[in-house]
């Protein structure tokens, strides 16, 4: 599960792209081996990005990775402050 410091820096992400218009809902799953916090520009979308945290792969790609909708791995590492600059170097935008 997520600790309190993992949240507050997901959560200062997220508020960033809230505050732009460009996320509108999140979801957390606490899975056994996994916690998932997931973004939607919509809430009845799938999610846009998913923010992952499997303690099991600790030792080896990092416990941390932000995946898009396709499946793709945007950024994986052991440091989830690391991890979560994949959204300073892009700007993700609302397209309708």
């Amino acid at each position: 599960m997520w600790d309190r410091r993992e949240l507050s820096d997901i959560l200062n992400v997220y508020g960033r792209f809230v505050a732009m218009g460009e996320w509108k809902d999140y979801a957390i799953d606490g899975l056994p081996s996994t916690a998932v916090f997931s973004i939607y520009r919509r809430a009845s979308e799938v999610p846009m990005f998913a923010i992952i945290k499997t303690p099991s792969d600790a030792q080896r790609q990092g416990m941390y990775k932000v995946v898009a909708v396709d499946g793709q791995v945007l950024k994986r590492g052991h440091e989830l402050s690391q991890v979560l600059r994949v959204f300073d170097k892009k700007r993700f935008t609302v397209v309708d």
